[in-house]
């Protein structure tokens, strides 16, 4: 039998694999853009996001299994996979469409996602709301991280 913690980190893991379809000219766009100095923890950005992935699959792996397969779970499940597919579509669209107001405007909605993800599974189960804690956190520091580029870089807001 398929256990829902595989169903469920299946999913996470497919869709984050599409944060690899990225031309390299739009790889090459962001990394001559210039950052902010403070900016010094860039290189522990994909192990925060593979942390935050991971507790948030969690968190849905709770919620799943406190009511399996009701329409509210379902609800829930939708909203944590629309979540995760903003997530990964912050680089690959920014960097497709080459503007930083952009990937301000998509970090930004999923920091309100994930407050109202976490607002909703709160009902359900108060760890798995705790489990979106990183999300809620950290997010808003990439948007912040975004915004303060656009402004070092006019050219490409």
């Amino acid at each position: 039998m398929i256990k829902s913690w595989m169903v469920i980190g299946g999913v996470a893991f497919v869709v984050a694999l599409g944060a690899n379809i990225i031309a390299p000219s739009d790889i090459q766009w962001f990394n001559r853009l210039q950052r902010p100095r403070w900016l010094v923890f860039e290189k522990a950005i994909p192990l925060i996001w593979t942390v935050i992935f991971i507790c948030a699959a969690w968190s849905a792996v709770i919620v799943w299994e406190k009511e399996p397969g009701t329409q509210e779970t379902w609800v829930r499940m939708g909203l944590y996979l629309l979540l995760e597919i903003v997530t990964i579509s912050y680089t690959s669209v920014m960097c497709k469409v080459r503007s930083l107001k952009v990937g301000t405007i998509i970090g930004g909605t999923g920091a309100i996602l994930s407050v109202i993800l976490a607002l909703i599974v709160l009902q359900v189960s108060e760890p798995a709301a705790l489990l979106l804690l990183p999300y809620i956190l950290w997010s808003p520091i990439g948007t912040y991280t975004t915004w303060a580029m656009m402004h070092l870089n006019p050219a490409d807001v």
